[in-house]
């Protein structure tokens, strides 16, 4: 009996439509772009920037997002099952012999978009971004970048509260009483509730770079919240991954010194100190360039 553990094993599926889900962590996506419309409205607003643009990056970054984030899963983490079900790549359907889709389609299941990877999700949006800013040159490629950061980071809080709602991406057995018991995968042990810890550091991140906007002249050096934000961020990452179940990949090929999704966290920490120390004057939002 372990007195200091709680067990996790809720349902999934907040309502079914026919033969149509709507899953929980759907839903957190669902809250994760709202949230983040609303705040970079206010930040929008603030500084006088025409919402007609706002419109253009949100949908920019829905797609960029969800495209990107599953392409990194396949890419980065299971090429080796995707590369024969291709199909299973931009559809949220899986093969169940077992099954029938919209009563007619033997053979697949419906899953929803499960199966996404946030390191694909951050190279989708910064390439989005850089799309958007062709389209609408009303600031600078850089400018755009250091204020969507802002709710991205909290959208990312509500990623993994997403994936603890699954039971995915769990964390290691914790060989005490303190964890979760996520029983939904048939666990009797507690583990580390490794999607809590990046929630909660990512709120604080969140905190951190809402406060920097709002309250300092940071948000006037070119690339230093964006780069903050990769340093925070991706740093969380790779010492959560210390205590999260591997989640396959290519570790083992580097001889499982470190996770994939550390190797993958480093190149985004360099970039973000380059952005971050790099020489640049500051400017205010009025001279940025277009």
């Amino acid at each position: 009996m372990h007195l200091l553990s709680i067990n996790w094993n809720p349902n999934e599926v907040l309502l079914n439509l026919g033969p149509i889900q709507i899953r929980y962590y759907s839903l957190m996506f669902i809250i994760a772009f709202s949230l983040g419309y609303y705040i970079l409205k206010k930040m929008y607003e603030k500084e006088n920037v025409p919402l007609e643009y706002l419109d253009s990056l949100f949908m920019y970054s829905v797609i960029a997002t969800l495209l990107g984030a599953r392409l990194g899963e396949v890419f980065f983490y299971n090429w080796a099952y995707y590369q024969d079900h291709l199909v299973e790549i931009l559809l949220p359907i899986k093969e169940d012999p077992n099954a029938t889709l919209l009563g007619f389609i033997s053979g697949y299941k419906f899953t929803g978009f499960a199966g996404l990877a946030s390191h694909g999700g951050a190279i989708g949006v910064i390439f989005a971004m850089y799309l958007h800013r062709r389209k609408h040159q009303y600031k600078s490629l850089l400018w755009i970048l250091d204020r969507i950061v802002v709710p991205v980071a909290i959208g990312g809080a509500f990623v993994r509260l997403g994936n603890f709602f699954n039971s995915e991406i769990v964390g290691k057995y914790t060989n005490s009483d303190f964890g979760i018991v996520f029983q939904g995968r048939g666990d009797t042990l507690p583990r580390h509730p490794a999607q809590l810890y990046e929630a909660l550091c990512y709120i604080i991140l969140f905190v951190g770079l809402w406060y920097l906007f709002w309250k300092t002249n940071k948000k006037d050096k070119p690339g230093y919240l964006f780069g903050l934000f990769l340093v925070i961020l991706w740093t969380i990452r790779f010492f959560v991954e210390f205590v999260k179940e591997s989640q396959g990949g290519f570790e083992d090929k580097l001889g499982n010194i470190l996770t994939t999704g550390q190797w993958l966290s480093i190149p985004f920490i360099i970039v973000g100190f380059y952005f971050m120390f790099r020489q640049t004057k500051e400017v205010t939002t009025d001279s940025v360039k277009s």
